[in-house]
């Protein structure tokens, strides 16, 4: 039985140890209203360990269940084993009894065989019948002890075996239960370990992520977006060549969270004719404009106090810029006009509350404006947007890459005239976010990068740290950037994680959107043939390897190859 058992719980241990080893080799964020955390964070990836690791606990907690059963059959080996042993000393204490009997009896034998003369009876009896009785009864009595005796004996030595073999399955069962109790309470560490690393490495790296993926406002503010140098595809304004070929570049389509209505996007429509009403209905499906909402006399602004809604919060909102009304983008400060009162009136429940003043609300100034922007707030007043018998949640953010995605109730729109992403309303809209490669922190920093670009071997290297984020043969926790002045810790050098990934070159790369606005996969042509990455994978990989400050801002994205 413990060889039956032991079987069991080798081959137990080996599946779970294997999970356990793959688990260590790969690997939301609820901010309520808070759009600048909403666009900081990074918790919206699916995490590539976690759902190894959960299968890893699963796993864990199907051993328990089986070293559970092996503890029952364990526990009823061991109930034998009390049976035995009380046995054993039931049959020691009888023959213990008996043990004066065989002595006697021993005793009595060897007298009778040493004194005992056969002819003695012959001698003794009247007649020969009597003497062969007496000669027959004393060899039966001789024959019964005899056998007594072998008897006795023959008890004692399988007494005295099986006492040892109850010794023996005694000592055997102590292992198995410790052996048994051992591997679980080492499985439950190994588990444990690796959910406090985990933990670690999630936070390390979502910092990373964060880092990587923040790096624009959620809106455009008052001042117009510029083309800053080396951030564009071949052929744009704002291109240049970074010296060496092949080179690769990154570039993402919009803003992270991509909900609601996308201001450049809403430039753009109405420079393409749109009126504010068209450009509402595009980018809040679902929702009823009213035109004739009355709306509360004051609003409470932190910081400031209660202050006039009409004539002075909405009048000091710098969202988008006043020059737009005069460039044929009138419409498009309507439709912000609506946006920003439907917004704080939701967000203050219709005005009770407080509103504050920076992007994590909506930006406000003391100083009022009088001009296009005035006009367009007086020329909306009263018209807000509902959802399901409320104010709706008007979200909005500079550019949305040319989709509006379907989160918060809003339906997905593909934002454009025509054909994606040649004709995207946000490139009508001069948007310098839609098509943007990032190599620059939020204050400047640049960790010694030029250009966005990179050569062959390091988007090579970016493969190498994809392989050992999703098939393991790696420490996940050094796949980082390896400028260390940068960030610190200990990466991996391009050649250390070459020579796990096999990856050296890349010589072509394509990529397929979906429909719903995300990048869905990456094909790159390398020294190994074809590889095929989904666009999450590439991302994560990219944003966790990428050198300096490169990284991918949007789940849409492209790669260049010049």
């Amino acid at each position: 039985m413990s060889r039956f058992l032991k079987l069991i719980l080798f081959f137990a241990l080996v599946f779970v140890i294997c999970n356990l080893k793959f688990v260590i080799s790969v690997y939301g964020q609820d901010c309520g209203s808070d759009l600048q955390c909403q666009i900081d964070g990074i918790q919206r990836e699916i995490d590539a360990l976690s759902p190894a690791h959960e299968k890893n606990k699963t796993e864990l907690g199907a051993l328990r269940t089986q070293i559970a059963s092996l503890n029952k059959k364990i526990e009823s080996f061991s109930n034998q084993l009390k049976k035995n042993e009380a046995d054993i000393k039931k049959r020691e204490a009888d023959l213990a009894d008996s043990k004066e009997h065989f002595e006697e009896k021993t005793k009595n034998s060897y007298m009778f065989i040493r004194l005992y003369d056969p002819i003695m009876p012959f001698l003794a009896s009247s007649d020969a019948t009597e003497a062969f009785k007496e000669v027959n009864f004393r060899q039966k009595a001789t024959d019964s002890d005899r056998e007594q005796m072998e008897k006795y004996a023959g008890d004692l030595g399988k007494l005295k075996s099986d006492k040892a073999t109850l010794e023996k399955s005694k000592a055997k069962l102590a292992i198995l239960k410790s052996s048994v109790a051992e591997k679980e309470k080492f499985l439950a560490g190994e588990v444990s370990k690796v959910e406090g690393y985990l933990t670690s490495l999630s936070s390390k790296q979502t910092e990373l992520q964060a880092l990587k993926e923040g790096g624009f406002s959620t809106s455009v503010g008052d001042t117009p977006g510029t083309l800053e140098p080396c951030s564009g595809p071949p052929n744009s304004a704002n291109f240049c060549n970074p010296g060496f070929s092949p080179a690769y570049g990154a570039f993402s389509f919009g803003a992270p969270h991509r909900t609601g209505m996308s201001q450049y996007g809403a430039y753009g429509r109405s420079k393409s004719g749109q009126s504010a009403e068209q450009i509402l209905s595009a980018y809040y499906q679902g929702s009823t404009l009213d035109k004739s909402y009355p709306v509360p006399a004051t609003i409470g602004v932190t910081g400031i106090g209660r202050i006039p809604f009409e004539e002075n919060y909405l009048l000091g909102i710098y969202e988008v810029p006043e020059n737009w009304g005069d460039n044929g983008g009138f419409e498009a400060l309507k439709a912000q006009a609506v946006a920003a009162r439907t917004y704080a009136l939701n967000y203050t429940n219709n005005g009770a509350g407080n509103i504050c003043t920076t992007e994590s609300c909506q930006v406000y100034k003391t100083q009022l404006k009088s001009g296009k922007w005035a006009e367009a707030v007086r020329a909306t007043r009263g018209w807000v947007l509902k959802k399901d018998g409320g104010l709706a949640k008007t979200y909005f953010a500079a550019s949305s890459g040319g989709y509006t995605i379907s989160q918060w109730g809003w339906g997905g729109i593909k934002d454009t005239s025509g054909d994606w992403p040649s004709s995207a309303y946000e490139k009508v809209g001069n948007s310098p976010w839609f098509y943007k490669a990032w190599y620059k922190s939020r204050g400047g920093s640049t960790c010694g990068k030029s250009n966005p670009w990179l050569k062959s071997e390091e988007l090579a290297d970016i493969l190498n740290a994809s392989k050992v984020l999703t098939s393991g043969g790696g420490d996940v926790s050094r796949i980082s950037p390896i400028d260390t002045s940068c960030w610190g810790g200990n990466p991996y050098s391009m050649s250390e994680l070459s020579s796990i990934g096999g990856f050296t070159s890349v010589s072509s790369v394509s990529v397929i959107y979906n429909n719903n606005g995300s990048t869905q996969s990456v094909s790159l042509g390398t020294n190994k043939g074809s590889v095929n990455l989904t666009g999450q994978e590439f991302k994560k990989a990219f944003n966790l390897r990428a050198p300096g400050y490169i990284g991918l801002k949007s789940s849409l994205f492209n790669i260049e190859k010049i």
